[in-house]
C-alpha cells in the first residue's frame, strides 16, 4: 500500500518561507506524477505544483508562480514543496498526492495534509 507523509507545516511571517516534504513508501515516485494541493477553509481544494516525471517538467498555478517550486529527490522518494514569499492567503492545509496513470485522470493516493499558517 503507498503511503504519503506530509511534513515541514507550521507558522510564519508572512513574507517568509517554508519547505514542505513528502515521502512515499509502499512505490518508487519514478515515472509517477506527484502534486501538492492545498485547502482553505471554506474553500475547494486546489492544485498549487504538479510534478512531470516526463522531461521532469513542472506547473504552477497562477497564484503561486515565482513563490513556490516543487522538486523531486527520486533517491529518498520524496518530494518537496519550497515556497518564499508567503502570503496570508497560502494559509491552508496542504496536501501531496500520487498519479498512477496521469494528473488528467486523478490522483490515487493522498497524504494526510499538513497546516500552513501565514500570519499578516
Amino acid at each position: 500500500q503507498v503511503q504519503l507523509v506530509e511534513s515541514g507545516g507550521g507558522l510564519v511571517q508572512a513574507g517568509g518561507s517554508l519547505r514542505l516534504s513528502c515521502a512515499a513508501s509502499g512505490r518508487t515516485i519514478r515515472g509517477y506524477v506527484m502534486g501538492w494541493f492545498r485547502q482553505a477553509p471554506g474553500k475547494e481544494r486546489e492544485v498549487v505544483a504538479t510534478s512531470y516525471w516526463s522531461g521532469g517538467s513542472t506547473d504552477y498555478a497562477d497564484s503561486v508562480k515565482g513563490r513556490f517550486t516543487i522538486s523531486r529527490d527520486s533517491a529518498k522518494n520524496t518530494v518537496y514543496l519550497q515556497m518564499d514569499s508567503l502570503k496570508p492567503e497560502d494559509t491552508a492545509v496542504y496536501y501531496c498526492a500520487l498519479s498512477i496513470r496521469g494528473a488528467a485522470w486523478g490522483y490515487d493516493y493522498w497524504g494526510q495534509g499538513t497546516q500552513v499558517t501565514v500570519s499578516s
